[in-house]
């Protein structure tokens, strides 16, 4: 795979993951119109470890008081996560559903899944959902009053990002807020609930990369560039979208899902018709 197109794809999946508009959508569509061949499974791995330590990198304290809070330790000095010590369990609980989602759909999710229509549609099904919720969640609590409901409830949700063209954090944060959780609160919860997700995506493409013979010669270079182009790209737009929700709405990306959304069936329907 050519450097330049790595790199592309890279910004791509650093922008696209972390923001709701859905990630493999736009992977699928760039290299679809673009002409390139869909991306190899060292490149895959590449993005996958490459997001996964964007979201470690920027949470990190969160993770380590987190984790430690659960056993009974007084680590951090998070006010948030202080006054809700059982958060790792509830996270804990609330993975399980896209973890079963994986086991029994992820070879639909990698092939016949994977089309213009069906991430069209999506694209625009899910922005109006989001739209819904922003205008009518209360937004009256945030990451300290989230129980067993709410962890349960976007646990679910985040189970249907497993279809493409959904958003993982589109339609975890929606759910969110249809729990009444202000938007920074939604967005923090999307992410921390997304890293155990990402993480178990990641060992299993690498256990498959190793079962293939391991990265391929000549593809190491690919490899490191797809990992650092797209960390560093994960942890800029995580920072900035959560500032981003401190102010203001959802509605630009509603816009831009909707707008996008009915190219992409319009594609679809001529690239068909022809």
């Amino acid at each position: 795979m050519p450097l330049g197109q790595v790199i592309i794809l890279a910004i791509v999946q650093g922008i696209t993951e972390f923001l709701p508009i859905s990630s493999t959508a736009h992977l699928y569509l760039t290299s679809w119109l673009l002409g390139w061949k869909p991306e190899e499974l060292t490149f895959d791995i590449a993005l996958h470890i490459g997001t996964l330590l964007a979201v470690l990198v920027y949470f990190f304290k969160d993770w380590v008081q987190i984790i430690g809070q659960a056993f009974g330790f007084q680590w951090g000095d998070n006010p948030d996560l202080r006054r809700n010590r059982g958060l790792l369990w509830l996270m804990a609980l609330g993975t399980i559903p896209v973890g079963v989602a994986g086991l029994l759909f992820s070879k639909q999710a990698e092939t016949v899944w994977r089309n213009a229509t069906l991430m069209g549609g999506m694209l625009v099904g899910v922005g109006l959902l989001i739209a819904l919720a922003d205008r009518f969640s209360r937004r009256t609590r945030g990451i300290a009053g989230l129980n067993l409901a709410d962890a349960v409830i976007v646990g679910v949700a985040q189970a249907l990002a497993i279809v493409p063209g959904t958003s993982r954090s589109g339609i975890t944060i929606t759910a969110a807020l249809f729990r009444d959780l202000d938007r920074h609160a939604a967005a923090r919860f999307s992410f921390l609930l997304s890293t155990p997700a990402i993480g178990a995506a990641a060992a299993k493409a690498v256990y498959d990369l190793m079962k293939h013979g391991g990265i391929a010669p000549g593809m190491e270079t690919a490899f490191v560039a797809g990992v650092a182009v797209s960390a560093v790209t994960g942890f800029i737009v995580i920072a900035w979208f959560l500032r981003f929700l401190q102010k203001r709405s959802l509605m630009f990306f509603v816009y831009y899902r909707i707008v996008f959304g009915i190219i992409v069936l319009a594609l679809a329907f001529f690239r068909n018709a022809g």
